[in-house]
């Protein structure tokens, strides 16, 4: 099983580096009045690390919500 999650990680890492090399067009951002320019990847990346935060944040919110729940009915 260990071997399949490194052949599976080794495999999405090589996407990113793909995925990476094929989009290095600069890009302007604006994001809460402060502009920039910089790499589409580098930018689709750090909105995709954003996401997953967000998700992680109020799933382990909801997640406390529920134990706390579970354990005020026992």
């Amino acid at each position: 099983m260990i071997w399949v999650t490194v052949c599976v990680g080794a495999l999405l890492a090589v996407a990113l580096i793909v995925f990476m090399v094929q989009n290095t067009q600069t890009v302007e951002v604006t994001f809460l009045g402060m502009t920039g320019s910089t790499s589409l990847a580098l930018m689709l990346l750090i909105a995709a690390v954003g996401g997953v935060l967000v998700t992680l944040i109020l799933g382990s919110a909801r997640i406390i919500q529920l134990r706390h729940q579970a354990h005020k009915r026992r």
